[in-house]
């Protein structure tokens, strides 16, 4: 794994070549809350699967989480912060434009970063997560207070327990964690939305209680498509084989 430093942010990052021809189409991934490139791309075969698709494949730990650094301020974790990171990653490796794809939260900055800096982006993958970028804040503030609870044993709501469990199984820093959940709060209008004219998926499993509706956030973007990802809840779709060839023949297909 490398690091750089940028903005005074020392961010991890891994920058894996395709096998094969190479596209010379880079893409992009970013991972959601509590999570790290690691889990979220690297062990459910999401590396393995572009790079032999051709693509360079270049995904980053969120500042907070994994190995790059931690801050403490929630301020620190406004998606302006967070889709700052992936732009200086980009720039970083001298790479004008590239696919982007972001899970979760990831996706909440991937659509801001696409929106904010159209130029940079050639297509946008928006998995994890529906009209709850409109309307929605991200994970219920509830999650802070689990990651800033004594222990597990004494979380008794659902949606906290799987939370706080998942950090701990990824070593998470709860204190960090706890910050990000009340700084990365931000929507976007629908106007916003409206401008993302680049190619646009939407990935979202047929079961996921967290992400809101996909096909209402579909009907906003020009360039939008909606694939399903059938039976699976928010964490159970990221290694998804449906997940997986839908959006490979996306990037097959798109302009």
């Amino acid at each position: 794994m490398q690091e750089f430093s940028a903005r005074g942010v020392r961010l991890a990052f891994i920058d894996e070549p395709p096998v094969g021809a190479d596209r010379g189409e880079p893409i992009l991934l970013i991972h959601g809350f509590a999570s790290t490139h690691a889990i979220n791309w690297v062990f459910p075969q999401w590396v393995k699967t572009l790079t032999e698709d051709g693509r360079r494949v270049i995904a980053l730990d969120n500042r907070g989480h994994g190995r790059s650094e931690k801050f403490y301020d929630p301020a620190a974790y406004h998606i302006n912060e967070m889709s700052g990171d992936a732009l200086a990653l980009l720039d970083h490796l001298g790479i004008a434009q590239a696919d982007v794809m972001g899970y979760s939260m990831g996706a909440r900055i991937s659509a801001y970063l696409t929106a904010t800096e159209p130029q940079r982006v050639r297509s946008v993958i928006l998995a994890g997560l529906g009209y709850h970028l409109v309307d929605g804040a991200g994970l219920p503030l509830g999650i802070a207070e689990a990651m800033e609870a004594p222990s597990l044993a004494t979380l008794t709501d659902p949606a906290q327990r799987m939370f706080r469990s998942f950090a701990e199984a990824t070593k998470s820093d709860l204190k960090a964690l706890a910050a990000c959940i009340r700084g990365a709060r931000q929507t976007m209008t629908r106007e916003q939305i409206a401008s993302i004219r680049q190619p646009s998926l939407v990935a979202v499993g047929t079961a996921d209680d967290i992400a809101g509706d996909p096909e209402h956030l579909v009907a906003l973007l020009p360039a939008g498509h909606y694939l399903p990802i059938p039976g699976r809840d928010h964490n159970r779709a990221v290694g998804d084989p449906a997940y997986k060839k839908g959006v490979v023949e996306f990037l097959l297909n798109r302009p």
